[in-house]
């Protein structure tokens, strides 16, 4: 995500974070880069123009004229209105008598049925009893879909029928979560593909009997300005208490997260992205900003290592290398599995410091896709192959190439890489091989930065 936002941006700043002195001519020549930018990015013009004459007005105080490295000061103005315009971190407001309910609202497509049990799932990490309903009766498989996303992350569903009004399987299940004590009633709503008044007037409807603790807007980053014009309508409606930004890892622009905090008046939340159903994060705009202006964001990305990583197969892994017994393929492949569950390489690209500015077609190289054929060449090995890596000689990798259905090259490229590991794995295992490996990797991180 903010992949263009970020790569414009860079260059507009770049040749104010050089500067010894800021000039009048220098600083309209890269704000008019600015601008461009966040216009490309989709940012609504209003948010763009308010923007652009915040950070003129700021660049051009005594402040930054007297500073010793007033370009440096200006990037540091960029950061600080971006930071304003994405306004303060929200959070649910779950205090108060349970069960807290929240209901979700918006249009259709948007990814409502797959944010509810994606913040589902986030509560009982959270360590809340959760219960999760569907009251959109209008489209086919609905309730079908949230009920199975609920089986597989082991959360509870309320049953209800097609038949039922919304407001009556609002009011069932609100009753059932009272009786459970449950900590939190999520409500997935009927979303339209347009804003039409029956849909508002159901909306409207389902809050005056529910009068939810929170109210938020799933919205399609995708969608550009007309996730502002929906951000409007639904404002209007009702008195929304949060958004939700989903389908992230497809918007390389970022412009909507901007535009949509602007537009309804209230926090992000959470930021979604992929269809699995621990790809929640909530929104900081501290590190989002970061994250926008090149410099990385170490700690989400720790964060999201705590959380997905397969703790008890590292420390199994560690165990096995302090043993003496060698890095195999199936350790390899569990490493490649540890990989795409952090989403690929391209994942973790946009939380590294100067992660931007390695070249896309380096990072394409090891997608979602090239992982899975990894996967698959390995799948076709024998238990002997894969512990002993040595015994592949050419009828086995035609052989594996033909099970796996990719090429020789393939095989052999794999191998390669399996050895690069194997050998990165012998210089940790050895006395201070992590503390050298971090030197080594220091010295390639953005002037700085030091891991």
């Amino acid at each position: 995500m903010f992949e263009n936002l970020t790569a414009r941006l860079d260059r507009a700043v770049r040749e104010l974070r050089g500067s010894a002195r800021i000039t009048g001519e220098l600083l309209d020549a890269s704000l008019r880069e600015v601008r461009m930018a966040l216009l490309e990015a989709d940012v609504a013009l209003p948010v763009v123009r308010d923007f652009i004459a915040r950070v003129r007005e700021k660049a051009l105080g005594t402040e930054v004229l007297a500073s010793l490295t007033p370009g440096q000061a200006v990037v540091r103005i960029v950061r600080d209105e971006l930071q304003f315009i994405l306004g303060m971190d929200g959070a649910l407001r779950l205090a108060g008598t349970p069960p807290a309910v929240i209901l979700m609202a918006g249009l259709q497509g948007a990814g409502k049925t797959t944010t509810a049990a994606k913040l589902g799932r986030w509560l009982r990490e959270q360590r809340k009893s959760v219960l999760l309903v569907s009251t959109d009766v209008y489209r086919p498989a609905a309730m079908e879909q949230l009920q199975r996303l609920c089986q597989e992350n082991q959360l509870e569903y309320f049953p209800a029928a097609t038949t039922e009004a919304p407001v009556a399987i609002a009011a069932a299940a609100l009753q059932k979560a009272r009786a459970r004590f449950m900590d939190v009633l999520i409500i997935d709503t009927a979303g339209r593909l347009h804003m039409d008044a029956a849909m508002m007037d159901e909306a409207r409807e389902l809050h005056a009997m529910l009068n939810p603790s929170d109210t938020l807007f799933v919205v399609d980053s995708m969608m550009g300005q007309d996730a502002v014009r929906a951000a409007g309508a639904f404002t209007a409606a009702l008195p929304l208490s949060g958004v939700i930004l989903t389908k992230m890892d497809g918007d390389a622009r970022g412009g909507a997260a901007l535009s949509v905090r602007h537009a309804t008046g209230v926090p992000i939340l959470f930021l979604g992205s992929g269809e699995k159903t621990a790809d929640l994060q909530p929104f900081q705009a501290e590190r989002i900003v970061s994250r926008i202006l090149g410099m990385g964001d170490m700690l989400s990305l720790i964060e999201e290592v705590e959380r997905k990583t397969d703790r008890k197969q590292a420390d199994e892994l560690v165990q096995k290398l302090r043993r003496g017994k060698g890095f195999d393929l199936d350790d390899f492949r569990g490493q490649l599995q540890q990989m795409r569950n952090l989403g690929g390489l391209s994942g973790l690209m946009d939380k590294l410091p100067g992660g931007m500015q390695i070249p896309r077609e380096m990072v394409q190289q090891v997608d979602e896709r090239q992982l899975m054929r990894l996967d698959a060449i390995i799948s076709s090995m024998t238990r002997a192959e894969r512990r002993r890596p040595d015994l592949i000689n050419g009828s086995r990798k035609r052989r594996i190439a033909g099970g796996s259905g990719t090429a020789i090259q393939d095989v052999n490229r794999l191998l390669k890489q399996f050895d690069q590991a194997q050998k990165m794995m012998k210089r940790l295992n050895k006395k201070g091989g992590m503390a050298n490996m971090m030197r080594g990797l220091s010295s390639r991180m953005p002037k700085g930065f030091r891991p």
